[in-house]
């Protein structure tokens, strides 16, 4: 009944959230805003853009340089491959690239955008505005998900060969099989691992580390976890998010949570509502998948974030039911560690994550880690019989790192949200220093507001 009732409701949203797949290159360029009156508030809607009354022209160049015809100067990033944000002159603008078709099958069109949102650093004075890049970019069709929904719909069903040959190969890490597992369908088990929207073909490579960075890794501690500085757990219980491709509201609250009890010494204990992003947030792909960075960052600057009780988590695309009345947390700072989308290294991570606290991060989800038991984990190449996926992009909690005391292997330790009794106590491990998974390439930092 369930399945069914998921499968309705993927048909009647036609998978038609952010299916866009654009590139560095596509977005590189000069572009004209049309930016309606700045007159909003944060409640404001773009759905239809409304009569233009500035219009601006920024050049985007690299490494994350924006220039307007004035020659003033500012910066921009890569969200992912699904949209971009500029800052300058005060204000910031983000919007999702332009496509048309589904996951299944689309085309994107990278030299436009769809309606977005532009505010001024003191979140006030909305606008809505779209770009077009002054030169053509040739249209891209791209399949995300290839697998038939027929075959997503199936059971899942552990796969014991699977679990024998990862044992059989290496002693890095343990597998398992989990019977909890097959309660879900393939899909749910796919929507676990970050979905449809977090299906991704080239996640950037870390930037090589300079001198200086290298140095001031030097001198710290070998061994660091934020469960454990001097007696006091800074991170908030594990969480199980269910067959909904919400991990990267699950990363992102989790992260604001952490900063906050840091900067606070644990005076405050906040849970924050997964559900209010799921169903609430026009930045996000509800169920299907979605962004850190535009959580985590833009959502809770914006918007900010509420407590579980004021939305609680039904791991479904529900309609948007926060209690109005509730108080809301902000974030005053975030960006991509290192400045940008592709600016991420291991340096950069150690140092932010000793002195600013838990990083949300994102890394690939192969077939073998769905049976993740414990020790550090590295992808073993085994792939599951029973159970075609796609690779996807899932998004969790980097709060600790060390070096095996036998082995002398690094690695991370990293909160999951699939329950405490996955893996080692709802973590994880994994191998550090060789972008495994790429998970050294795309971390998030943000400074919680007390």
């Amino acid at each position: 009944m369930f399945r069914a009732a998921l499968l309705a409701a993927c048909l009647a949203l036609a998978w038609s959230d952010t299916p866009a797949n654009c590139l560095y290159e596509d977005i590189r360029g000069t572009w004209t805003f049309q930016e309606t009156e700045r007159s909003g508030d944060s409640s404001l809607s773009c759905d239809a853009l409304g009569p233009v009354v500035h219009t601006k022209t920024f050049t985007l160049s690299f490494p994350d340089t924006a220039t307007d015809e004035l020659g003033n100067e500012g910066t921009w990033t890569m969200v992912w491959n699904q949209g971009f944000e500029v800052n300058i002159n005060e204000r910031s603008y983000f919007a999702f690239s332009y496509y048309e078709g589904d996951f299944t099958s689309s085309t994107s069109y990278c030299d436009r955008t769809f309606n977005g949102w532009s505010r001024d650093k003191t979140i006030r004075n909305w606008s809505c505005f779209s770009a077009q890049k002054n030169t053509k970019v040739a249209p891209r069709t791209s399949r995300k998900v290839t697998q038939p929904l027929s075959k997503l719909h199936k059971a899942y069903k552990n796969d014991e060969k699977l679990v024998s040959d990862i044992n059989a190969s290496q002693t890095s890490w343990r597998a398992k099989a989990y019977p909890e597992h097959e309660k879900f369908s393939r899909y749910q088990m796919f929507l676990r691992a970050g979905g449809p929207g977090a299906v991704v073909s080239n996640p950037p490579s870390p930037a090589p580390a300079t001198p200086q960075q290298k140095a001031r890794v030097s001198f710290l501690p070998e061994n660091f976890d934020w469960r454990d500085v001097e007696g006091v757990n800074y991170v908030s219980d594990v969480r199980d998010q269910g067959g909904c491709g919400s991990c990267y509201t699950f990363a992102s609250m989790g992260q604001i949570e952490t900063r906050l009890r840091i900067a606070t010494r644990s005076q405050r204990q906040d849970v924050f509502s997964t559900q209010d992003v799921v169903s609430c947030s026009s930045l996000s792909q509800g169920c299907l998948g979605g962004f850190n960075y535009l959580i985590a960052g833009r959502y809770a600057m914006d918007q900010g974030v509420v407590a579980e009780e004021c939305n609680p988590y039904t791991g479904s695309d529900d309609l948007c039911a926060t209690d109005s009345s509730c108080s809301r947390t902000f974030v005053s700072d975030y960006s991509y560690l290192g400045g940008y989308y592709g600016a991420c290294n291991e340096e950069l991570m150690l140092q932010a994550l000793v002195e600013n606290g838990p990083l949300s991060v994102s890394y690939m989800v192969y077939d073998d880690f769905y049976n993740y038991d414990g020790g550090i984990y590295h992808h073993t190449g085994f792939k599951n019989d029973f159970n075609p996926f796609e690779m996807v992009t899932h998004a969790v909690l980097l709060v600790g790192y060390g070096v095996d005391n036998t082995t002398g292997e690094k690695f991370w330790t990293v909160k999951n949200s699939w329950g405490a009794d996955w893996g080692e106590d709802g973590y994880f491990r994994i191998r550090r220093g060789t972008n495994e998974c790429s998970i050294e390439s795309m971390a998030v930092d943000i400074t919680a507001i007390p």
